[in-house]
């Protein structure tokens, strides 16, 4: 029962590490503590020499250029790599102008977040399928929830929303061959990528208040939850946004939230 999750020995492919910080990173250190195989591809250069002491050697891949995932493809080819698991851990969006009204928002930001952040797993997908071992999982990191309008978070939560619908695509797309596609919706968490987000730590302290549990969502809880989807244990799952929220979504009217709101105080846990 020491290798429960089966991961010792199987290659995993993990995108976004940047820092220490980084989901991608509480990913990657959950499946070498599993046994597992990490294959890290970064955005470039510049991140790779920064990240260098976390992850070693790391391959680089900027998914806004489809050369660079065809070169990334034919590097896995090249050395023999076979993936059991892909880990999609990558977004971006244009904060610079600060918090607008969702119609403000630039047709560039908009469709330069989506081809990162969402089409790039379709696009990475169909490059690395002849590198799919049977039975591998893929598994994007998603939000918690995309119908909820927070408008610091802007229109990322639409393009997230069109990530989670693109998993069940990409699940059924990919049947035949036995892949699975799922995606993590995660509730806040207290990343570097989040820091650049208007609004953000009110945000952050309000949902922390808001779990049952009154303490905030750790990111190594949503690593785990991730390598369990990599794992052939969750066979069985296919095609599923999974929340990790630590009950977040459940809990906005608990009667201490309530209680400091009509006081004017500020929610803390």
């Amino acid at each position: 029962m020491s290798d429960f999750l089966a991961l010792e020995g199987r290659t995993i492919l993990v995108t976004g590490v940047a820092n220490k910080k980084s989901v991608a990173w509480a990913v990657s250190r959950a499946l070498v503590e599993l046994g597992a195989n990490v294959v890290h591809v970064v955005q470039n250069q510049t991140v790779r020499a920064s990240a260098a002491k976390l992850v070693g050697e790391a391959l680089c891949c900027d998914v806004e250029r489809q050369s660079e995932i065809d070169a990334l493809a034919r590097t896995l080819g090249e050395r023999g790599i076979k993936l059991d698991g892909l880990v999609h851990s990558i977004a971006f969006a244009n904060y610079a102008p600060g918090a607008e009204r969702f119609h403000d928002t630039a047709r560039q930001d908009f469709l330069q977040a989506l081809d990162v952040s969402c089409f790039s797993l379709v696009a990475l997908s169909r490059a690395l399928e002849p590198h799919f071992a049977p039975g591998a999982s893929v598994v994007a990191v998603s939000i918690s929830t995309t119908t909820m309008a927070a408008e610091s978070y802007g229109y990322m939560a639409p393009i997230k929303a069109a990530l989670d619908s693109t998993v069940v695509f990409l699940a059924k797309s990919f049947a035949a061959r036995e892949v699975r596609f799922n995606a993590v919706k995660a509730g806040p968490l207290k990343t570097s990528a989040s820091a650049g987000i208007p609004g953000y730590l009110d945000n952050y302290l309000f949902a922390e208040a808001a779990t049952l549990r009154h303490r905030a969502l750790e990111t190594d809880e949503v690593a785990a939850t991730i390598a369990f989807l990599l794992s052939p244990r969750s066979s069985g799952i296919n095609a599923q946004g999974l929340v990790v929220d630590a009950g977040m979504g459940n809990n906005f009217f608990d009667r201490e939230i309530v209680r400091r709101f009509h006081r004017g105080e500020e929610p803390r846990p």
